[in-house]
């Protein structure tokens, strides 16, 4: 197969691995910097034009789109689908995953175990948004925030009233979500391929800190699941409609709760912490719905 791999660094990790993997099981591997891309649309053949050339030679696309670019990388993974490319993650599961209200909207939808949150224009509201998660200490998100960026512990009723009534100022779109306490500062990774949990890991946070991303100091170790936890990272990736993603979850005294489904999850943290090849397990995943696309076609379906 020739598998692009949609990236702007080719020097990242995750780009990398995803490189090695994908030769290393006998596959033309390109990396395409997708911000670079541009969209031909016609009503008879669709195409994307590559540093002067048309893309016509791609079996199949794995996006790596940072969360700033989705407007766009999504627009070029549609294209991609247009015009017959499978894609590991679909443009309109990106899409859903990268909008954390529409995301926690399906997720509740979906019966997925979530943190009560809340959600409101006004600030005339403020008072009834922290009443509804249960009064401080309450976590407060922007919309936008990525990798713990956006991301406040209030831990009084007058602090959260203050930051809520600050970013609504600034017109930013927050949410409001109860603070799990018992969790005390660890998340749980799921990373899953295909409807299964392929590595999980414990994230901590530094000292000090309620966040447990490693981009702010924290630490992981790998860790078994429970069937549940390996039940809610699945059910809510499907809900997206994801094929790869890295499912967060907070182990709550109600059980497992998610906080957030990555499109585009790091393979660095993951593997290191494991010894788990989820590099190569993404490239199989491609391998068999390329088997599945060609009998198809072969059958006329």
């Amino acid at each position: 197969m020739k598998i692009g791999v949609l990236s702007r660094d080719a020097s990242l990790y995750s780009t990398r691995r995803l490189l090695e993997a994908g030769n290393k099981r006998g596959h033309m591997m390109k990396i395409i910097d997708h911000m670079r891309c541009y969209i031909e649309i016609t009503a008879d053949s669709p195409r994307l034009i590559y540093q002067g050339k048309p893309l016509s030679d791609i079996d199949a696309v794995i996006p790596r789109i940072g969360a700033s670019y989705t407007f766009y990388g999504t627009a070029v993974v549609r294209q991609f689908e247009m015009m017959g490319v499978l894609s590991a993650n679909g443009s309109d599961a990106i899409a859903r995953s990268r909008d954390k209200l529409r995301c926690l909207q399906l997720l509740s939808k979906e019966g997925v175990g979530l943190p009560v949150t809340g959600f409101a224009h006004s600030t005339k509201d403020t008072e009834g948004v922290i009443e509804l998660v249960g009064g401080a200490p309450l976590v407060i998100k922007l919309l936008e925030g990525t990798q713990g960026i956006g991301v406040v512990l209030a831990e009084t009723y007058q602090a959260a009233k203050s930051v809520i009534e600050a970013f609504r100022g600034l017109d930013a779109n927050i949410l409001v979500q109860e603070y799990i306490k018992e969790a005390k500062g660890q998340d749980l990774r799921c990373f899953v391929v295909n409807n299964q949990v392929v590595a999980s890991m414990k994230r901590q946070g530094a000292p000090g800190e309620f966040r447990s991303n490693i981009h702010r100091g924290g630490t992981v170790r790998r860790i078994k699941l429970s069937s549940q936890e390996r039940d809610t990272a699945v059910r809510a990736a499907m809900a997206m409609g994801l094929k790869i993603a890295g499912v967060d979850l907070l182990r709550s005294s109600n059980g497992p709760v998610v906080i957030e489904v990555n499109s585009s999850p790091g393979l660095e943290g993951i593997e290191r912490a494991t010894g788990i090849d989820v590099a190569s397990k993404i490239i199989q995943y491609l391998e068999q719905q390329w088997l599945t696309k060609r009998k198809t076609e072969e059958k006329g379906e």
